[in-house]
């Protein structure tokens, strides 16, 4: 099968919400493995798709583009089916909530996943204030997307909050989300989806990867 999508990734990444998203509209696309472990991300040929050296970068047919929720986005604008429409008086509140898994949840995780990158983080704050905004997603965003169905607001949340529940292996934030029962209700929503099947066998991410995640064992790359 022909694709128009080659997504630079690497296993357990940013990039797994993106490929959910790729999965969830059933588009064809391949991917380029990016080695973390030999910081490939640094490296100019991956430089030359995103000067940031981070991971992910999507190749489409209008040019390379980065940054997750730029991506998630643009594919939903694309395609249509996983995201309110330009006119859809839903849209609105969705947009604010993608903005902000973008701009507040993904940076406050993060820093607790690369503290030298964040010189001024305080990993107990950080702890702290992922459970805040969990405390505020489960009151806000998890009725929105109850109420819209799958969207790329579940395939961004959805690795954030597997992550908070695995990374970093010696302090994870949490090992569950009984403290969050509608946020569960969405991870166990999104398990039983065909798109996060494929990605279980594709990255190695185990049967139960939202609900009951552990750490991966890709069949290639390293990890975040």
């Amino acid at each position: 099968m022909s694709t128009n999508y080659r997504l630079h990734y690497a296993p357990d990444n940013a990039s797994l919400a993106v490929r959910l998203a790729l999965e969830e509209l059933d588009l064809p696309y391949d991917t380029a493995l990016v080695d973390r472990s030999t910081r490939g991300q640094k490296a100019p040929a991956y430089l030359s798709l995103n000067p940031n050296g981070l991971i992910p970068a999507l190749e489409t047919p209008d040019g390379v583009m980065f940054e997750t929720g730029a991506i998630l986005l643009w594919l939903a604008d694309r395609h249509g089916g996983v995201f309110p429409a330009h006119d859809a008086p839903r849209r609105t509140r969705a947009l604010s909530w993608l903005f902000w898994l973008a701009n507040t949840y993904h940076p406050t995780l993060k820093s607790r996943f690369y503290p030298d990158q964040f010189p001024h983080a305080d990993p107990n704050r950080a702890r702290m204030r992922l459970a805040e905004l969990n405390d505020l997603a489960e009151a806000h965003l998890a009725p929105e997307a109850e109420a819209l169905g799958v969207t790329i607001l579940d395939c961004y949340l959805m690795p954030m909050l597997r992550w908070s529940m695995i990374y970093p292996a010696a302090d994870p934030a949490w090992t569950d989300l009984t403290r969050w029962p509608r946020l569960a209700a969405l991870c166990a929503r999104m398990e039983g989806r065909t798109s996060t099947r494929r990605l279980c066998v594709a990255e190695g991410l185990g049967a139960h990867p939202f609900t009951r995640p552990e750490h991966p064992n890709p069949p290639e790359g390293v990890a975040l």
